[in-house]
């Protein structure tokens, strides 16, 4: 259908093409690294912008009555979920939703438990606001992630966690957590008092044949849980800033707008809810398409690495756009920064920064790209197979 379009954001004050000197200390590198995509938004989403800017006047606006509608519609026919408005919370974007709920239901010293390897700003957002960090590791086998239920549960115990930030779709791994697995960490969490953030912003990028369960569909939890979702991954809007706290338990609503009415920050800026609400009215062909390029992305990467790197060890990936590669084979977890930059010119979110040295040997590959960047990707991945191989 020929809906997504690539486009070469070079020089357009792009955070993953034009702020490599200041991240990587070079600006000639391949950037597979930030979560966006190279891709222009749906034509549904520009023509309503457009035709916001043709009015001219910007000034205090509300959302649309429709801007709500859309997004419950979309909740409950792709994922089963069925939303009520008055469960419905703004914030400019995950993070700082995740930021403003650690402080609405805990206070400082209060320990926050992650599952690593996991999205970095979980680990600062826990540290940035005086919480004492807590970390349960998943189980590598064999390159299959999965939960350590046992190890989750003890340190709840033992540490006195207050709440527990769960991602879903899992970014770096790439999980889509079956209905099982996710009960069996809401059920702990839930008999031990243990609020739950469920970030599900990667919901609609599922790559495989799983179905994304969100978490608030699969039981009674709603006096733990909050979840936080958006159009931003889906339909790539990060600069519109808009995302969606659901909260359907009233007292923690009390709770979290008490904090956000302290903040002044209850609203979004209008560009934000034209684009989002026209994308999840008109978006999902363009989602489809984009779906089967990353399918094919992932594909190329994997038969590549197999000819190239064969003992390069690449996740399964089920949902996210976001490869993880374990490289430990062939560069030791002291070169594999310097030799991804420097010898393949190449800026990725390297390993270590999901949880430690423990993770020195993976990095994360961003495949919402064209097929000629993963081409050149994997030109230059096969310079690491002239290097000795890393003795563990």
């Amino acid at each position: 259908m020929n809906l997504v379009k690539y486009r070469d954001r070079k020089n357009t004050n792009s955070v993953k093409w034009d702020n490599l000197k200041n991240i990587f200390g070079q600006k000639d590198l391949l950037p597979l690294w930030v979560a966006d995509m190279d891709f222009e938004v749906p034509d549904c989403v520009k023509e309503a912008l457009h035709k916001y800017v043709e009015e001219g006047v910007f000034g205090y606006s509300l959302p649309d009555r429709g801007y709500a509608k859309a997004f419950i519609d979309w909740e409950y026919k792709y994922h089963g979920y069925k939303v009520d408005k008055k469960w419905i919370r703004f914030a400019p974007g995950v993070v700082p939703a995740i930021s403003w709920i650690i402080n609405a239901l805990t206070k400082e010293g209060d320990p926050v438990i992650i599952t690593p390897p996991v999205y970095y700003p979980f680990k600062q957002v826990v540290t940035s606001n005086k919480r004492a960090l807590v970390e349960s590791h998943l189980i590598n086998k064999d390159g299959y992630y999965r939960i350590d239920f046992e190890d989750f549960e003890e340190k709840i115990l033992d540490q006195g966690v207050k709440l527990f930030i769960l991602c879903s779709p899992h970014n770096p791994i790439g999980r889509v957590w079956d209905r099982d697995e996710l009960v069996g960490l809401l059920d702990i969490c839930k008999r031990n008092g243990v609020y739950v953030i469920a970030d599900e912003i990667h919901q609609d990028i599922i790559i495989g044949d799983k179905f994304q369960y969100t978490a608030a569909s699969l039981g009674d939890y709603s006096k733990i849980l909050v979840t936080l979702t958006a159009a931003t991954k889906t339909f790539n809007l990060a600069a519109c800033q808009n995302s969606f706290l659901i909260i359907e338990d009233e007292d923690i609503r009390a709770r979290y707008d008490a904090f956000a009415e302290k903040i002044r920050s209850t609203s979004g800026n209008a560009f934000g809810y034209i684009a989002v609400q026209a994308a999840y009215e008109a978006g999902r062909d363009w989602l489809e398409e984009v779906l089967g390029l990353i399918r094919a992305n992932y594909s190329l990467l994997k038969e590549g690495l197999a000819l190239r790197l064969p003992e390069a060890r690449l996740t399964p990936l089920e949902g996210t756009y976001l490869a993880w590669l374990d490289l430990g084979a062939y560069l030791g977890p002291d070169d594999i920064e310097d030799t991804i930059k420097n010898k393949c010119g190449l800026a990725v979110d390297f390993g270590s920064w999901f949880g430690g040295q423990k993770y020195a040997g993976f990095i994360r590959i961003n495949l919402a790209t064209s097929r000629e960047n993963i081409e050149i990707l994997l030109d230059r991945l096969s310079l690491i197979g002239g290097i000795n191989r890393w003795q563990r």
